[in-house]
């Protein structure tokens, strides 16, 4: 984009937010390889006292300059520099990261979509939450959209509708299989509340899958007749790109060439496989478990990510046996103390864990069932056992290959696409939204709000970007566990263990005390600033109903919670909710975080 047009834009854009301007707080900075300003814009949903977002802003700007070094590699996946349509050089393509410094310094680029010589106005590359959600915003502000989506088949021959990976293999699914493995628990619970319960109720496998399946079936309907009312076009077609442009649909009738004057690459990921003897041939993943056409039986989880719990957890609530071999340590990325609380609650259930372990082959035996062989990386003893199911959960990839995406001049990192602060890759009119984005949280609704803002951007005049700090979350384990903002250890790394303040509990939910459950996990902490007003900067929770427990709590961080006000927030008696409220004891102080009663 040569000088002269950048200036024009930016004049454009500096008049229109004027008035915004002098109504806000507002800082300049002189680039140092420029003359232009850079305008700190805060958005009407997310203002706050300046403080609050400068801390922030330092906070998730150190955050993501730990990562900068290892994601801007040079070589072919390195951001070099970029072309505009009209083949002229723009300046090197520089990713912020999303870092709220960055976001909030930034103006919104004004794109305004020609309706030129394209068949669409828009092409959404993925039928998944992200795409979805964008493709209909778009056409609800008068964009021409087609959404293009397909499936592969896994190597099993599981295969999906529309709605991407949280409708058919994801998030709906398993919470489904959850819900059956509590119900099942509950069922024998109910006999210390005073219920006739006859010990030999068990859950039918086939049964299950059959109601799941059916669910998931109706979404797909739904989900189809909805982008049929909102005029958006499906087609259910691999697509590759030709150039940046064009792009090819594989269709079952034939070929389809489609021209757009934008798009927005949604295609998310799909889980790995291990490079080992057996693994594709006799493995599944949980794009097939949900469909799984016969009891799992004695099944072997690899991997201790958040999948491969929330599966093992499920399966022995429904009556199998899952074992979970953990090849350095659990739940990586998340608190680790609340991580290995959260193993800890299911070994007491009786899953066992294979620590510091990784498989070395996978052999199917004359009876049909699977012979295992594992190592031990820290003592290198290597033994074998035998599974009924081997289910991989080692984590999930980005869908690149199909893409054809050097065609389109899209770099990529790994098997990801690096975006900006408004998920635009190096080429100024492609997009990417959702898992497939590298270094951001791979979840549905953080896909949806980014796909529906994207759209807003592009076709509703909005500035309003995407916040990817202090995004909620939950584990959906037998005990869940649900956190929003930052980890202890992250907190520390950024602030010094001396600046950081965590006050914790254990408490007994009453729901448990009839039925004798164990609440030796139930425990919640805050991670928080130690001295000045105490600012919150994470919240953890592990006990029933943790998702539930945790939303509301996410607004009141984002919103600048402080300890002074959750501890005058008046809780609701008796929940487990309320025990954020009681908080009150330190980790620095060394007394007991065991309550003594429940209602003083």
């Amino acid at each position: 984009m040569s000088l002269t047009l950048w200036n024009s834009r930016f004049s454009v854009t500096l008049v229109r937010q004027h008035a915004t301007i002098l109504m806000s707080s507002t800082t300049k900075s002189s680039a140092a390889n420029s003359s232009h300003y850079m305008i700190n814009i805060f958005q009407p949903q997310q203002r706050r006292n300046q403080t609050t977002i400068m801390d922030k802003s330092r906070r998730t700007s150190q955050q993501s300059g730990r990562n900068q070094g290892k994601a801007l590699q040079t070589g072919r996946n390195s951001l070099d520099s970029s072309t505009s349509d009209t083949g002229v050089n723009v300046p090197p393509f520089n990713h912020p990261h999303c870092d709220r410094q960055a976001m909030y310094q930034q103006p919104v680029r004004k794109v305004k979509p020609l309706r030129g010589n394209y068949d669409y106005d828009l092409v959404v590359i993925g039928g998944g939450s992200g795409g979805l959600s964008c493709a209909k915003e778009a056409v609800a502000h008068g964009a021409r959209v087609a959404c293009l989506d397909f499936v592969k088949p896994t190597p099993l021959g599981t295969k999906w509708g529309v709605g991407g990976t949280c409708v058919n293999v994801g998030c709906i699914p398993k919470k489904l299989m959850h819900q059956a493995a509590l119900l099942g628990e509950a069922v024998h619970e109910a006999a210390a509340y005073g219920w006739n319960v006859d010990d030999k109720i068990k859950p039918d496998w086939n049964k299950l899958v059959t109601a799941v399946q059916n669910h998931i079936k109706s979404v797909n309907w739904v989900t189809r007749v909805d982008l049929r009312d909102k005029k958006v076009e499906y087609i259910n077609g691999l697509g590759t790109f030709v150039d940046s442009h064009t792009i090819s649909a594989k269709l079952k009738s034939g070929e389809r060439t489609i021209t757009a004057q934008t798009f927005v690459i949604a295609v998310g990921g799909r889980p790995r496989y291990p490079d080992i003897p057996g693994a594709v041939e006799y493995g599944i993943t949980s794009d097939d478990l949900f469909s799984l056409d016969h009891e799992p039986g004695k099944t072997l989880v690899v991997g201790a990510g958040y999948i491969g719990l929330e599966c093992a957890g499920f399966l022995k609530g429904l009556g199998y046996e899952p074992t979970v071999m953990v090849r350095s340590i659990v739940l990586r990325g998340f608190d680790q103390q609340m991580a290995n609380l959260v193993a800890a609650a299911m070994e007491e259930r009786g899953i066992p864990f294979l620590r510091k372990t990784v498989p070395l082959s996978v052999e199917k035996q004359s009876d049909g069932r699977l012979l295992v062989k594992y190592e031990n990386t820290e003592t290198g003893e290597v033994e074998s056992d035998v599974f009924d199911t081997v289910l991989w959960a080692i984590g999930r990839k980005g869908l690149v290959e199909d893409l054809n995406l050097d065609n389109a001049g899209v770099l990529t990192h790994k098997d990801k696409i690096q975006v900006d602060c408004e998920e635009t890759t190096n080429v100024p009119h492609i997009y990417a939204v959702g898992d497939i984005i590298y270094g951001k949280p791979e979840l549905t609704p953080v896909a949806v709000l980014a796909g529906r803002l994207l759209a807003r951007r592009l076709y509703a005049d909005s500035e309003l970007r995407m916040d990817y700090a202090d995004v909620a979350t939950t584990v959906f384990t037998p005990l869940e566990y649900a956190c929003v903002g930052l980890s202890e250890e992250d907190a520390i790394k950024l602030y010094g263990a001396e600046e950081i303040e965590v006050f914790h509990g254990y408490y007994k939910p009453t729901e448990f005390f009839i039925p004798q459950k164990s609440v030796r996990y139930c425990y919640v902490k805050a991670v928080a600033q130690r001295s000045d007003e105490q600012r919150v900067y994470g919240l953890h929770y592990l006990g029933p109903v943790a998702g539930e427990v945790i939303q509301g709590f996410a607004a009141a961080l984002k919103s600048g919670l402080t300890i002074p006000t959750l501890m005058n927030t008046v809780g609701i008696h008796p929940t487990t909710a309320e025990e954020f409220t009681r908080l009150s004891i330190t980790k620095r102080s060394g007394l007991d975080p065991t309550p003594a009663s429940c209602c003083s």
